[in-house]
């Protein structure tokens, strides 16, 4: 369709299963890897195997029946990583209900914001989180030995399950139902409910793992340091892990030290990561005290922030066996929408500071922001893309979800880039109202919010600056009334203390 300038997959399609939901799909075969380890949680050696994954999701999947979750209702999981992430997740999902995912670092007022935004009827935490969603209302289930009052402990939970009647009520889940609602902010404004069906992501798993052969399956060991709430971590990694029978290194929060170590004594094989910490890797002198050269490690993935060219070259000279990806996508995407292929299968690496080519089963155009036209090769324009994989929409949010999805389906990202000779994709600007903080996608808006909230502040505009380790950072120009006597410390301080992003 080159007159409308449409780009397809240099790649045939891939099939999608029409009858499976997401926890049915990753779990396909997993009882012949029944003893093999899906999760270990680096610092504390704690263990999950594929036979205790299934067992634990099928039976947090009938306690959640049993304590009357509904299909389509929403659990807020406010956790970090941890090796039962992914039980909880496709737990719920298996039940009908709806995944959401919030950053547990985030500051209670953001996670009562998220809460009532998806109209929640249950959340699961732990001990030390537990204070910030206590006031919220609604049951609680708490993972780890901390005992909490009034709150549903998960060890005791699970064994309710066993002895509960199997006569629980099971509702039908169909493909087309809900399973995820991540929260992003969009090309504009504020954070919003992204809904995501099982289908949604199925599709994007068959996109996205087209290029990994048989071989393969049982014998890749990921980094899940990637925070699992956010679409990459859960479906990029522990999702796409489970599928292909790996293994995921689970890391709760990054320390260089702690790192290197978990990558060199689990042998991990994939390690998904953000560039702060390929920074980090060619820059700290830390990294000498470790012997490299007993790093299994054959390929990275960045996404999330651009990767600048020089510090790609300065980790290809460091690390010359290791492969690095670069890959690009989108919570209303479902994940990955663009990515590299495995030599070994035939398929190609994309360029250097590529973003990667098209993926089987989807359309790509480039579009003139100011007419809508479409754009040929080698012509910067918006990125769209229309799929298996677009989000159904915004949660309760209409307005926003027509201004994101065009009336022919097409997803407009924001993003400006263009697709070479190639059919190499490079990503070169955006337009949409975000700034990248190591990976975080933080809304401009939300922080002139908050600064607003100061009675001596009359007027604000956050922009973001260059940083070498963050990729960007928030900067607020701020207009202070004629009677203000804070000073500029004391705002920075106000924004601190109500904004976990900063």
């Amino acid at each position: 369709m080159k007159s409308n300038h449409i780009f397809r997959s240099r790649y045939p399609s891939v099939p999608v299963p029409d009858n499976m939901t997401l926890p049915e799909f990753v779990l396909q075969d997993a009882e012949l890897y029944t003893d093999n380890v899906a999760f270990v949680e680096a610092v504390t050696g704690k263990e999950y195997t594929y036979g205790q994954v299934i067992r634990d999701t099928r039976r947090f999947a009938k306690a959640l029946r049993s304590l009357g979750l509904r299909k389509g209702k929403v659990v807020v999981v406010v956790l970090p990583n941890v090796a039962e992430y992914s039980i909880v997740a496709l737990g719920i999902m298996a039940a009908g209900g709806v995944f959401s995912g919030a950053n547990p670092a985030a500051h209670a007022t953001e996670i009562k914001k998220q809460v009532e935004a998806a109209d929640a009827k249950l959340i699961v935490t732990n001990g030390s989180i537990y204070e910030k969603v206590k006031g919220l209302e609604l049951p609680v289930i708490v993972l780890g030995e901390e005992r909490v009052a009034s709150a549903i402990y998960w060890e005791e939970l699970l064994a309710a399950a066993d002895r509960a009647s199997t006569d629980i009520a099971n509702e039908t889940i169909l493909q087309t139902d809900l399973c995820a609602l991540p929260f992003s902010s969009g090309t504009t404004g504020m954070s919003k409910g992204v809904m995501l069906t099982h289908r949604n992501l199925v599709a994007n798993l068959c996109s996205t793992l087209f290029s990994v052969g048989p071989e393969m399956v049982g014998q890749v060991t990921t980094l899940g340091l990637m925070p699992f709430f956010h679409i990459y971590g859960i479906t990029g990694i522990c999702c796409a892990t489970l599928r292909n029978k790996g293994k995921v290194v689970v890391m709760g929060r990054f320390e260089l030290r702690t790192f290197l170590n978990a990558l060199i004594t689990q042998e991990v094989t994939f390690a998904p990561i953000v560039p702060p910490i390929i920074l980090a890797l060619v820059k700290n002198p830390i990294v000498a005290e470790f012997d490299l050269g007993r790093l299994k490690l054959r390929a990275i993935m960045t996404a999330a922030a651009p990767l600048a060219p020089e510090l790609l070259t300065a980790f290809e000279n460091k690390f010359p066996g290791v492969q690095v990806q670069e890959a690009y996508g989108l919570t209303e995407h479902s994940c990955i929408t663009l990515t590299h292929g495995d030599p070994m299968q035939g398929h190609v690496i994309a360029k250097k500071n590529s973003v990667g080519f098209i993926l089987p089963n989807l359309e790509i155009k480039f579009i003139d922001p100011d007419t809508g036209r479409s754009l040929p090769k080698n012509t910067p324009g918006e990125i769209c893309v229309r799929s298996q994989c677009v989000m159904r929409g915004y949660y309760q949010n209409e307005e926003e979800t027509a201004r994101t999805i065009d009336k022919d389906g097409w997803l407009h990202t924001g993003d400006i880039g263009y697709i070479d000779d190639d059919g190499d994709v490079f990503v070169v600007d955006r337009i949409k109202e975000l700034i990248k903080y190591k990976g975080f996608q933080v809304a401009p808006a939300e922080l002139e919010a908050i600064l607003l909230t100061h009675p001596s502040v009359e007027d604000a505009a956050v922009v973001p600056l260059p940083d070498e380790e963050a990729g960007e950072i928030p900067a607020a120009c701020v207009v202070m009334n004629p009677n203000a006597k804070e000073s500029e410390e004391e705002v920075v301080k106000l924004c601190c203390l109500q904004c976990s992003a900063l």
